[in-house]
């Protein structure tokens, strides 16, 4: 079959959230709210986590890790978003539109991969207890750590480069507020990134969280102590909530290709904009050693 006729293209032009026609002002206060509340949330959990030595523990060590990802990831496409909706300025270049494709595969990637890792944190913690600071040790917290963000940037390097490897055909006009995979064929590379990017990657995390969590399930269950009970149960929650946010939301976006251009945008939104917030939030108002420090932050 004869290939279509490709375009090399220097920039798109993003047109944003669709049916937004007298609601500019009201996106735009709103995204920039959830953007500074993201950026004043995770800065200040990190900044807790740093400063005290209480908090200097792996469960925490890998909660800054998470911060610093929810940093990136709300930075990846809001404040572009934010530009189109104040100035107007729809227009990105082929290399934002890489750097956009890059970091999104980057950073969803170490946020999977962490979310994995903490969950075989609270499995070690719970069911182990006793072994917990020999199996948990620095050096294996570091190792972790540097593996989930060295194996995200292979994993976001090599699927960025085999996607730009592909023709693009048709309009530089996209559709939609961030540069997202597009092309006009459909090859073995094409189908190589949709399947690691939607089945390989997040199946396997969440297979192994819900591994973890089986485990610990059971040992809840056979704790004699109603009080440890309630302790176990009380530092996964905040762990399975953010889970929850995670997976629900790509689940609903990735297994339903015929999901509507409205709720698909709004689950997107949901992901990249108020998800990042939501995490410091979640994990700091039933913690009473966050709290404990912020506090003694704010008397000092």
């Amino acid at each position: 079959m004869e290939m279509e006729n490709s375009t090399v293209l220097s920039e798109f032009i993003l047109l944003g959230i669709t049916n937004t026609k007298g609601q500019k002002t009201i996106l735009f206060i709103s995204f920039l709210a959830f953007y500074l509340c993201t950026l004043l949330g995770n800065l200040l959990i990190s900044s807790a986590i740093l400063a005290d030595s209480c908090l200097h523990t792996p469960m925490y060590f890998f909660l800054c890790n998470l911060s610093m990802v929810d940093l990136g990831f709300a930075s990846i496409s809001t404040p572009k978003l934010l530009v189109s909706l104040w100035a107007k300025s729809r227009t990105i270049s082929l290399g934002g539109c890489m750097s956009q494709v890059f970091f999104y595969q980057f950073l969803g990637c170490t946020e999977c991969l962490l979310y994995t890792v903490m969950a075989f944190d609270r499995y070690v913690a719970i069911c182990h207890p006793l072994r917990y600071l020999i199996i948990m040790n620095w050096r294996v917290c570091a190792i972790l750590a540097a593996s989930t963000w060295v194996t995200s940037s292979f994993h976001a390097t090599i699927l960025t480069s085999l996607t730009f490897t592909l023709p693009y055909c048709g309009p530089n006009v996209v559709d939609y507020y961030f540069y997202d995979i597009f092309t006009c064929v459909d090859t073995y590379v094409i189908k190589t990134v949709s399947f690691t990017n939607i089945g390989l990657v997040p199946m396997t995390c969440f297979l192994l969280i819900l591994m973890s969590y089986v485990r610990i399930a059971a040992s809840i269950v056979r704790m004699r102590s109603a009080e440890r009970r309630r302790k176990a149960v009380s530092t996964c929650a905040s762990h399975l909530t953010v889970v929850c946010f995670f997976f629900g939301s790509c689940a609903l976006l990735y297994t339903q290709p015929s999901l509507s251009n409205v709720l698909a945008t709004s689950t997107q939104i949901f992901c990249n904009v108020v998800t990042p917030m939501l995490n410091p939030v979640i994990y700091t108002l039933r913690n009473k050693e966050v709290k404990a420090v912020f506090r003694k932050m704010k008397g000092g």
